[in-house]
């Protein structure tokens, strides 16, 4: 019988303390000694096999020297999540992930809005907040490998007012310069099979997950049949898709005729 999954909230919340423990350089022998539990106690809490109380980890965040950065992570990944449930699993797994390959069919992906045009699109603040702070995925060190395949209709569709295009486009250009991101716009044509926008997120361990978008929400999905079929479909459509290079001179030129 296979091993069961820990919960990809209490993974990310483990992964945060470990990297916390290791910044103020702390062995999990030390972090116990300072909060006055077991060593194995420490370790079970870093690959997010047990949910500690928010009691435990007031004492963790004083003994971390990082009181705050602890209480919000216990807040947003422990005790309840911020995301609608069918997207709770993917946001956790998306954090996490040492490479993301995303494919957007009609809107700019999450991680690359600007924030007057997720402003646009999403229904409140709070969502807003989450979706500014799910973007720091991409600042994290390490960052992920992120590679980004965009519909070229998505550069064209305006969202908000030609302003917020401008913006969005000028972020597009600056970060498809940064390290590790790979952006690349998908010609206008159609692909057999490709349906809507998803997201594929890569753990260190190989471990994948999918979420693919729909009228109703959205999915997320682990099954392998699942798994081989997004895969198929994001190296058929970066196959057909513009260069990095390439791609940069198509958004400065869409940008320069149509949103300046």
């Amino acid at each position: 019988m296979p091993a069961k999954k820990s919960d990809p909230h209490l993974r990310t919340f483990g992964a945060k303390i470990k990297r916390f423990r290791e910044e103020a350089g702390l062995s999990q022998s030390d972090l116990a000694k300072l909060v006055n539990v077991t060593r194995s106690y420490i370790a079970l809490i870093e690959i997010g096999r047990t949910r500690c109380r928010k009691d435990f980890s007031e004492r963790l965040g004083a003994a971390l020297n990082r009181s705050q950065d602890v209480a919000e992570a216990w807040d947003d990944l422990v005790r309840s999540a911020k995301y609608p449930q069918y997207y709770v699993d993917f946001a956790t797994k998306e954090s996490t992930a040492t490479m993301l390959r995303t494919y957007s069919s009609d809107i700019v992906d999450g991680l690359l809005q600007v924030e007057s045009y997720a402003r646009c699109i999403l229904a409140s603040e709070e969502d807003l907040m989450n979706r500014m702070k799910l973007q720091e995925i991409l600042r994290r060190d390490p960052a992920p490998m992120a590679c980004f395949l965009m519909d070229e209709s998505v550069l064209h569709r305006q969202v908000g007012s030609p302003e917020i295009m401008n913006e969005q486009l000028r972020h597009l250009l600056e970060v498809s310069s940064w390290e590790k991101v790979y952006l690349q716009v998908v010609p206008l044509i159609y692909y057999r099979g490709v349906k809507g926008s998803f997201v594929i997120a890569t753990q260190d361990d190989r471990d994948e997950a999918a979420y693919a978008s729909s009228s109703f929400g959205g999915e997320t999905s682990e099954e392998a049949g699942h798994l081989a079929r997004v895969n198929e479909m994001f190296t058929l459509l970066q196959a057909q898709a513009k260069n990095v290079a390439d791609t940069r001179n198509y958004i400065r030129n869409v940008l320069e005729e149509k949103w300046t």
